[in-house]
């Protein structure tokens, strides 16, 4: 199945949602979206069976996820910088690199 795993949380309760309010049938919601009735069901069914974890997160959970995802995208810009100056390091290091056997001449004249 080439399409397992396709769709974000986001979208699949915002589907749900709209299946739960009952404007569209299932069919129409999965028409317009293109996604199975059978998948819309049984994203229907999850939804319900786990809709008391949306009352169930503490405070200090909601808190950890928060500095979590703040975690990440710190860690995220910190590996770009890291990326860009790792760039420009090899960059400098190459435009000042001097042939070899010049710098064993200039040793040589020292001693």
């Amino acid at each position: 199945m080439a399409n397992y795993g396709k769709y974000t949380p986001e979208y699949k309760a915002k589907i749900v949602v709209e299946v739960l309010r009952e404007t569209n049938t299932m069919s129409e919601i999965g028409a317009r979206e293109g996604v199975s009735p059978k998948i819309i069901s049984n994203w229907r069914h999850e939804f319900l069976e786990n809709a008391y974890r949306a009352f169930s997160v503490t405070k200090d959970e909601r808190k950890a996820q928060e500095t979590a995802q703040q975690a990440a995208s710190r860690e995220q810009e910190l590996m770009a910088k890291i990326g860009q100056l790792t760039y420009e390091l090899d960059w400098l290091k190459k435009k000042c690199e001097l042939p070899d056997n010049g710098a064993e001449d200039r040793k040589n004249r020292r001693k």
